[in-house]
């Protein structure tokens, strides 16, 4: 698919709108707690940070808790009564998860949308949530029982999602001669939006190329600042119909389409390691960018910033190359050339600073950050963006896309 290039991607026909949620929802309300550096939101509780997230972008969308009626997730393990007798809530219409891990927090937005479109629900809210102290992320498979599925990385000392994904990056420079420069590239470009954004963990810490190479090597060819941030925090977006999102307090960003899912060759990604060569070094997210793109009915060329989904810096340039903003295997000459650069890029990444350096809600980060931009209000605002796509994953099925416009 990507290895046709960006323009394959123009020639997608567009889906009738019997079958596409396009236009027909909008985000009306975003709400974030800080990010906090983990552990370091105690004494408040998951729930807490989560009811202050919702109630957050409820005032934000001019909306009340009675006026909710739907819930959509991604990961988290969150309880809907729980939060209905907490907020207030009289009634839950729809309430769904997407399988899978920060791979759907993109695909969440889409899952809200579609139980709109479908009659399910009139105001859904979308909410993404962590809390570290317990439990590190980034050290989460060692954790895991010994079982014959596990025992592959259980006893090759993969002990975190950053070695495990260090596997992909060494097979896509093998293949492609992408290099460490590239890597540092992306984690570059991203901390210089964090430095000054002053709701990012890194706000004011920039990095210098000399700091990053003298890093410790985590898991070859990742060092520290290829690995995403472990923050505590929770963010809520608001949903609902496109005809009631003209009334509200918010400009409102529209659901301009939204893919989940993923193709059988990228299995359980991280978990099972048995792709074919060309899929190993991607990040799986080949046909989801294909049909967004159908059902968006636009291409790369119509996106003017992308919120990607950064655990580790590699997985930036694989996505990049999924989504058809270059060719297979060129994703770091691309980054090279200074194209993700809020400054003078074609395509500016992560413009809050990402997971790598602003905060890591497991994607939930990129959402509000895209709905920012197309408000005007972010604080590294992207001249006259009008589209933006939202990455959720690489993980395990079903990773996710979304692309909003104002």
């Amino acid at each position: 698919m990507a290895d046709d290039g960006p323009e394959a991607f123009e020639r997608l026909p567009m889906m009738g709108m019997e079958r596409t949620i396009r236009d027909r929802t909008a985000i009306v309300g975003v709400g974030s707690t800080p990010y906090y550096k983990r552990g370091r939101s105690a004494p408040q509780t998951l729930d807490e940070l989560v009811g202050k997230a919702i109630l957050a972008a409820l005032d934000d969308a001019g909306l009340r808790p009675t006026d909710v009626d739907g819930f959509a997730y991604f990961a988290g393990g969150f309880d809907t009564p729980m939060l209905m007798e907490m907020l207030g809530i009289p009634e839950a219409r729809f309430t769904a998860t997407l399988t899978g891990t920060g791979g759907g927090s993109a695909g969440c937005i889409g899952l809200a949308a579609a139980a709109i479109v479908a009659g399910q629900a009139d105001v859904v809210v979308c909410v993404g949530g962590n809390q570290q102290a317990a439990q590190r992320f980034g050290a989460i498979t060692a954790s895991y029982p010994a079982t014959p599925e596990n025992a592959f990385f259980g006893t090759s000392g993969l002990v975190g999602p950053g070695h495990m994904f260090a596997l992909l990056a060494r097979r896509h420079m093998a293949l492609y001669g992408t290099t460490r420069d590239h890597f540092a590239e992306v984690a570059l470009a991203i901390r210089a939006n964090a430095v000054t954004n002053p709701e990012a963990v890194m706000y004011g810490k920039p990095l210098t190329r000399e700091e990053y190479f003298a890093a410790p090597m985590i898991a070859d060819p990742h060092c520290l600042y290829d690995f995403c941030l472990e923050t505590d925090g929770a963010i809520a977006v608001i949903v609902t119909t496109a005809e009631r999102a003209r009334d509200l307090r918010q400009k409102p960003i529209s659901v301009l389409g939204c893919a989940h899912g993923g193709a059988r060759d990228w299995g359980r990604s991280i978990y099972w390691m048995n792709m074919p060569d060309e899929v190993f070094a991607s990040s799986g997210h080949g046909v989801v960018a294909k049909r967004l793109y159908e059902e968006a009915g636009i291409g790369p060329g119509d996106v003017d910033g992308a919120q990607i989904y950064d655990h580790f810096s590699s997985q930036v340039i694989l996505q990049i190359e999924d989504y058809g903003f270059c060719p297979r295997g060129e994703g770091g000459p691309f980054v090279a050339s200074g194209a993700i650069r809020r400054d003078g890029g074609s395509l500016p990444v992560n413009t809050d600073g990402g997971q790598l350096s602003c905060g890591y809600v497991w994607g939930m980060t990129h959402v509000r950050e895209a709905v920012a931009q197309l408000r005007g209000s972010a604080v590294n605002q992207v001249p006259d963006a009008e589209v933006m796509l939202v990455t959720g994953g690489p993980s395990v099925l079903p990773v996710s896309g979304l692309l909003l416009r104002n």
